[in-house]
């Protein structure tokens, strides 16, 4: 079936014959050829099955994409973007909605040798603006709703490429690799090469741009591939958004790399979920989407009845859903351990012991310790923070070479800031993390980035912002403020001020008003206490 609007050509069920443009080769830098092509692109399509007319993504509603189709549109699409001559190493920053055509767009960011940044579609003009003005890309492509905004921003900060895609497959970015052909050598890569730069954060700042190298990520989804032991003829249930590493690197690697297909919805619906499951044979979630599956009455062991590996991953799960989920079904979730500046580095065994509260041992290849406050290795059980070094982690910062600095010991080992203990047996539990972070629903929230929006707001003289315990999330957002003299505050308000700023993820779900905001001697707001406070 032809789903694609752009003269059926780029988007599900191409056909026909090339156009007459010629195939392009993006790169303008030095010649790969000194060492094996490490292009992530390569790597996944070389797991791409012979018979190249079976299904890959599975939309629904009849949009079903074949491997062919995946191989020539987003060889279209590449040649769009190397019509575009781009400089080396330029950035395509994409906030668009889940879709196909959107994994097509990242493939072909691959395939003509540039670097992709993924953007929350949830973010708003100011986060859009800082990640624009930081990241300097090249190309911005986003939702045809946010046009209106998002292109005076990009033309502010002299983007030469404004481009649209919805996730009904339409959009001016369509429209131009309509015309391109559906050949396109793919450009090798070094090792090193950046392939895509995440946006994180540290709590003391705005985000940072995590840069991952083709190295970085081919690495990893090889030793997934293994460790996970994905094969031919395994299904996906993808109901993750795509644009964080879970989603986006760990899922989708995972089927492309193994052939497999995969059952694409634009977001979860638990009841949706359960009537998808019975096809699928690997699900990846977050614990809320866990929580939500045990909700439903309809959730038991035979809708799960083909489903070899359920992981999660992205925040905490918590050890009483672990054990109502194998009550109920049967079967152990898989949990593991990773971040953005280093994909996956950590996760219990697939045929081992899955002990919950736990995130497994280290993956092949990772070295993780736990050291204390001095840097010296913690003994088994020894809480202290967790440092991890191997091929999957990041080179750096995008123009952050000080924090980046900061972030690295002396011999190469990355730390993460999260807290944790090693047992005996080399299990890993993470008992804390960077003080002030918050991961609801598996999304990261920065308090100090919320705290300055706050502080901007007209009467508000100081703010801390924290994370209370809630079921469904995990954690939610609070904040605590502090009222200039003489000025009132209404805590709905301020949520509502809010709103016209940041994402909704980020959202306080509850704001209080206090007189003073607790602090130490040394004068730091002491947050445990606020969370103790108003954690109930």
């Amino acid at each position: 079936m032809v789903a694609a609007r752009a003269a059926s050509r780029a988007g599900a069920g191409v056909s026909g014959a090339p156009t007459a443009g010629a195939e392009r080769n993006a790169s303008a830098e030095p010649d790969a050829s000194a060492e094996p092509d490490a292009s992530v692109y390569a790597l996944l399509a070389s797991g791409f099955p012979s018979d190249r007319s079976g299904c890959c993504i599975d939309a629904g509603e009849g949009a079903r994409y074949s491997w062919d189709d995946v191989e020539r549109a987003s060889a279209m699409i590449a040649n769009l973007l190397a019509r575009l001559r781009l400089p080396p190493g330029a950035r395509v920053a994409a906030q668009v909605d889940k879709s196909p055509e959107a994994v097509l767009l990242y493939l072909a960011t691959l395939r003509a040798g540039f670097v992709f940044l993924p953007l929350n579609i949830a973010y708003r003009a100011g986060e859009v603006d800082y990640f624009v003005a930081d990241a300097e890309p090249s190309v911005v492509v986003c939702s045809p709703a946010n046009l209106g905004w998002v292109e005076p921003i990009a033309r502010r900060h002299r983007v030469p490429h404004v481009l649209t895609l919805g996730d009904d497959r339409r959009g001016t970015l369509l429209d131009a690799a309509a015309r391109e052909s559906d050949r396109f050598a793919t450009v090798p890569r070094r090792s090193d090469d950046p392939a895509a730069i995440v946006y994180t954060s540290g709590t003391t700042g705005r985000s940072k741009g995590a840069m991952l190298s083709h190295g970085n990520i081919g690495s990893n989804a090889r030793v997934l591939h293994r460790y996970w032991r994905w094969r031919a003829g395994d299904v996906l249930l993808h109901l993750l958004p795509i644009f964080h590493v879970h989603g986006l690197f760990v899922a989708i690697h995972g089927a492309l790399l193994s052939g497999s297909r995969m059952i694409w919805r634009a977001r979860f619906d638990a009841q949706e979920a359960i009537r998808l499951l019975p096809q699928a044979s690997v699900f990846m979630g977050v614990p809320t989407m866990y929580v939500r599956l045990l909700d439903e009455p309809g959730f038991d062991a035979s809708a799960c009845r083909n489903v070899r590996l359920f992981i999660s991953g992205s925040a905490p799960l918590l050890a009483d859903t672990f054990r109502q989920f194998e009550a109920r079904t049967g079967q152990r979730i898989l949990e593991r351990y990773g971040m953005s500046e280093t994909i996956m580095l950590t996760s219990n065994p697939y045929d081992g012991q899955r002990v919950a509260g736990t995130v497994g041992p280290p993956l092949p290849g990772v070295e993780l310790r736990v050291v204390d406050e001095h840097g010296r290795a913690c003994g088994t059980d020894g809480i202290g923070g967790i440092e991890v070094r191997g091929p999957g982690v990041f080179s750096g910062y995008w123009r952050r070479p000080e924090k980046t600095r900061e972030e690295f010991s002396a011999d190469g080992f990355f730390r993460t800031g999260d807290v944790g203990r090693i047992d005996a047996n080399g299990y890993v539990t993470i008992v804390g993390r960077a003080r002030d972070l918050i991961i609801t629903g598996g999304y990261n929230v920065y308090p100090k980035e919320i705290e300055s929006y706050l502080d901007e707001i007209d009467g508000v003289a100081e703010s801390a912002v924290f994370g209370v315990p809630h079921r469904d999330y995990g954690e939610a957002v609070a904040a605590a403020v502090v009222a200039k003299s003489g000025a009132r505050l209404d805590a709905a308000a301020l949520v509502t001020t809010l709103k016209e700023r940041i994402a909704g993820f980020k959202l306080p779900r509850s704001v209080f008003v206090v007189d003073e905001l607790p602090r130490n001697p040394m004068g730091k707001v002491q947050k445990n206490l606020l969370r103790e406070r108003f954690g109930g």
